[in-house]
């Protein structure tokens, strides 16, 4: 064999065994301002190879323009000219980006030399490319069915995040990969919550099979901290958290800001207890005779996406002492809702009173539970009578109403208004996000405990004859106005005894003055207007 032969096959050997060789000796690619230059990979890239390499499943958490789609693509193109009958398909979030992909790979594979090439391309289109070895490399964009009917033997995900449905997507592309396909998930952050997010989150907690790796803005050599602080002006906070910090929380629209979320994460506490239906009613402190309680419900049908909830706030703590979340029929709820009122004191219960909840107000009032909510304190006397509208009973929901709602929600939490202890509702502000102008709950998530919570703030913040901060004020006021009998400055006593009035009555205008400084009260007449 002539020595050129043998070194050309000597060469053909060791880049089949070592991708990194294989790119940074021979592969070129487009650079957007260079043009055509050698693939000269950086320390951290070939880290990622390595992970290919040594991992079935791989998902990438990354900041922008750190040449990991470039990579991936790098990685198709070696694996399709090495290995014989290799299946790979590439997933994107719209065809444009689809077919850069592919022109990637035919960049690549141009830039070797003939004798590189084992294999013959018998099928060349914008959007796959075929080999004569058997293997193949094909990019589709976002569809319900991409993938489905086919034995992978690489899937590789473009910027996850960003694909549509990709929760119900993966469900179809996972079981292609039973046959022993590999899969990298790589992406840009776009909030909490979805596919991607619970990929990353379970591989980096070790709940999943997939191998995590976190590329920051500050992995690629070539950057400095003049350079991050030049591209931080031209963006925003969130931009700057997707783009550059892989940060999940404040990449998003999340409801809450991102330091709201993590210190309710930071108060996460387990239950004391759990009783009811599945055990779904979670305590954290029982009640406490001289406290106060409200109960504030979401109603479901029971047997939908959708779960029923409610809180059970501590008036006095300004805190969450109890919840409750599950799916039972509208009945089965009002009987959980009267055992934990009756536990908390009495509590008032609020319900929501869309057309399940009226059912669950019916069924209270059947059971006799004594202290529903009214938004007029007439209705509710007149219920205690027999004589009120019970349609009056409970929080009617609204457009309007939903976000007056969600404002003060928003507004107690931010700051630290209420104490909530719960991983469930914990959860589900990670996904509660807006959408336009709608706060609501992401794609494949529930805002049950959100809303429950939200009509509980609502009264407990507003509604006078709930409100902590009003009793303190009216307790205040009464102390203010007491007269303590051992006191040594007599001179009040001597100045309402004068008067003959009494400072626990009303004041008579005809008896007493109630202008000017001479008074014992100064100058109060406005109180009179």
């Amino acid at each position: 064999m002539p020595v050129n032969k043998q070194r050309q096959v000597k060469e053909i050997v060791r880049c089949g065994k070592d991708p990194v060789y294989f790119f940074n000796k021979y592969m070129k690619i487009q650079h957007p301002t260079r043009g055509l230059i050698p693939f000269n990979t950086y320390d951290f890239q070939d880290d990622c190879v390595k992970s290919f390499v040594d991992n079935r499943f791989n998902v990438i958490l990354k900041s922008r323009q750190l040449g990991i789609s470039t990579l991936s693509a790098a990685y198709a193109t070696w694996l399709a000219l090495f290995y014989k009958d290799k299946n790979i398909l590439v997933i994107a979030t719209k065809l444009s980006v689809a077919m850069n992909f592919i022109k990637k790979v035919k960049v690549g594979i141009k830039s070797l030399p003939p004798w590189m090439m084992l294999s013959e391309i018998v099928s060349n289109n914008k959007q796959s490319i075929e080999f004569s070895n058997g293997s193949q490399i094909k990019a589709v964009p976002t569809s319900d069915d991409a993938g489905r009917s086919e034995a992978l033997s690489l899937l590789i995900v473009d910027e996850a995040a960003f694909v549509r449905n990709f929760d119900e997507l993966w469900m179809g592309l996972y079981p292609t990969l039973s046959t022993g396909g590999r899969a990298i998930v790589l992406s840009t952050p776009n909030g909490v919550g979805g596919q991607y997010y619970d990929l990353y989150m379970k591989a980096a907690s070790g709940e999943n099979e997939f191998h995590p790796t976190k590329l920051p803005w500050d992995v690629h050599p070539e950057r400095s901290d003049e350079w991050f602080e030049d591209e931080c002006k031209n963006l925003t906070n969130k931009q700057i958290a997707q783009e550059l910090l892989c940060d999940f929380a404040a990449s998003g629209d999340t409801f809450l800001s991102a330091e709201d979320i993590e210190y309710i994460r930071t108060r996460i506490k387990n239950p004391l207890e759990k009783w009811g239906p599945d055990m779904g009613v979670w305590v954290w402190k029982y009640a406490l005779t001289e406290h106060k309680y409200i109960i504030s419900a979401d109603v479901s049908r029971g047997d939908a996406a959708d779960y029923s909830t409610f809180h059970v706030i501590d008036t006095n703590e300004s805190e969450i002492v109890a919840e409750y979340k599950g799916k039972i029929p509208p009945d089965q709820f009002a009987t959980l809702l009267n055992e934990a009122g009756m536990r908390y004191n009495k509590a008032v219960i609020c319900p929501e009173n869309n057309s399940y909840g009226y059912a669950v107000i019916m069924k209270l009032q059947e059971l006799g539970y004594p202290n529903l909510y009214y938004k007029n304190q007439k209705d509710k006397f007149a219920a205690m009578y027999g004589e009120g509208n019970i349609s009056k009973a409970g929080f009617t929901t609204s457009g309007v109403s939903r976000v007056q709602i969600l404002t003060k929600l928003e507004e107690v939490l931010r700051n630290r208004q209420v104490n909530a202890y719960s991983s469930r509702l914990y959860d589900e502000l990670k996904t509660f996000i807006w959408k336009g102008n709608k706060a609501q709950a992401q794609r494949g998530a529930n805002d049950d405990l959100v809303i429950a919570l939200a009509i509980g703030v609502w009264l407990y913040d507003t509604k006078p004859e709930y409100n902590k901060h009003t009793v303190d004020i009216n307790a205040a006021m009464l102390q203010a106005f007491a007269v303590n009998s051992n006191s040594t400055d007599k001179s009040v006593f001597s100045s309402w005894n004068n008067m003959n009035q009494n400072p626990f009555k009303p004041i008579s205008i005809g008896s007493a003055p109630v202008s000017g400084s001479d008074g014992p009260l100064g100058d109060m007449s406005w109180l009179l207007k």
